[in-house]
């Protein structure tokens, strides 16, 4: 009888966990309302490390990454295009309950930023799965010491979702 209780109940924590991760995009989920992010920490995400180049949005993308400390990972992504910088984006990846958050604020070329002073865009931790790692509406593929991809749904004003792939290589170090 526990057996089959304990069968029961692990056929129940599927289907939540499931339903709880929405298929977005092609590579990228989001959470349900108050669904809780599972256990995570910045080791999960320290391959990012380093300087990292490449092509996305219709011009030249960088995004450079330090070391854990203090609980958080510093990250900086600019976009180029026709030589000039198009946006800059400061990042941040925190423990937070248990789990990790990816906080960013954009900013224009002269430093004005795109966000009230006061608040961020979030992406929740969601978990791994099939060799991506998943955060509310965007997703990680390390391919390999060298190359990562980044799957980001972006929300346009009519209410359309696409997804952008930006092809990370990395660079020095």
């Amino acid at each position: 009888m526990r057996l089959l209780i304990g069968i029961v109940c692990c056929f129940c924590l599927g289907a939540l966990t499931a339903v709880a991760q929405e298929k977005q995009t092609e590579h990228t989920l989001k959470l349900s309302a108050g669904q809780k992010s599972p256990s995570a920490t910045l080791a999960d995400m320290a391959w990012m490390i380093g300087s990292w180049q490449g092509n996305a949005l219709g011009g030249e993308v960088e995004e450079v990454w330090a070391a854990p400390a203090g609980g958080a990972m510093l990250g900086m992504f600019r976009l180029i295009q026709k030589d000039k910088p198009v946006f800059y984006e400061l990042m941040t990846l925190v423990e937070e309950n248990g789990s990790i958050l990816f906080r960013l604020k954009h900013f224009n070329p002269n430093m004005t930023g795109w966000e009230e002073k006061d608040k961020t865009i979030e992406f929740r931790f969601i978990g791994k799965k099939d060799g991506l790692i998943h955060f509310d509406g965007m997703s990680f593929k390390p391919e390999s010491k060298s190359a990562f991809t980044v799957y980001l749904a972006i929300e346009y004003k009519d209410g359309s979702i696409k997804e952008e792939a930006f092809r990370y290589t990395r660079t020095g170090k």
